[in-house]
């Protein structure tokens, strides 16, 4: 059995239901982003943006500062949004700068640990397992194979994972649809839903004709205006947390 989404129904006060959609397309295939999806980064990824932010420039940032950079299209990739952000403070700096001092932080030195011991999941491989036995599992992130690895290489949930890719799997990274249509091959598009957090992801998703889930806490800076955006962008549903899918998904 295998669910399907497409327009909103109407309840019988003629008011769009909440809880049911109308029936279109049916969905077997499941592609997750990694960060913020099945990764909890604030204090990975996004601490390390600000740490490299603050060591190039000198300036003090702030993690709401960096959510307005992370909303614009194009910054799913931190080492591009860190070399921009640095660069419009008033310190010109590369992609290669922003790269090399920002993995300072994530990975960390001889003298000091990385970020990327503080990574927490956001979903649980029992979970992920529950998922697996009813659709086909999926990942389309912006870390690169290292990144993912390092995380992903003792999870006991990786066996469910028919094919992962990294942005060194693709020529363009999001928001090209590139990864999206290396997964699906020559398989219809509206038979996947992907799930991501970012505008980036959003794109991507209108981009290959994907259904496109949404993970946005409400807790999360300028909440209302980024719903907005990713419904704009064709998002189904805005999910506060991964596990939330759950609800949507019959073999859950």
């Amino acid at each position: 059995m295998h669910w399907y989404f497409g327009e909103p129904l109407k309840n019988r006060t003629g008011k769009l239901s909440q809880h049911r959609m109308k029936p279109t397309r049916y969905i077997r295939i499941l592609i997750f982003d990694v960060d913020g999806v099945l990764i909890d980064v604030r204090e990975t990824f996004w601490r390390s943006a600000v740490q490299t932010v603050r060591h190039l420039s000198g300036r003090k940032v702030t993690f709401r500062e960096l959510q307005q950079w992370k909303s614009r299209p194009g910054y799913n990739d931190d080492w591009q949004m860190t070399a921009d952000w640095v660069t419009q403070l008033g310190r010109p700096t590369t992609y290669e700068e922003a790269r090399a001092a920002f993995n300072q932080f994530y990975w960390g030195t001889k003298d000091r640990p990385g970020n990327v011991r503080k990574e927490k999941w956001n979903v649980s491989a029992k979970q992920i397992s529950r998922w697996a036995g009813s659709y086909e599992l999926n990942i389309f992130t912006g870390r690169n194979r290292r990144e993912f690895d390092y995380t992903f290489a003792g999870w006991p949930a990786r066996r469910h994972l028919r094919t992962v890719i990294t942005m060194d799997d693709v020529e363009r990274k999001k928001p090209f649809p590139d990864g999206l249509l290396k997964i699906l091959g020559k398989r219809d598009p509206a038979g996947a839903l992907y799930v991501g957090d970012n505008v980036d992801d959003a794109m991507a998703a209108q981009a290959a004709g994907v259904p496109f889930f949404a993970i946005l806490p409400r807790s999360a800076f300028r909440y209302r205006e980024r719903a907005e955006r990713f419904r704009s962008l064709g998002a189904l549903k805005i999910l506060e947390r991964t596990a939330g899918l759950s609800r949507w998904l019959p073999g859950r």
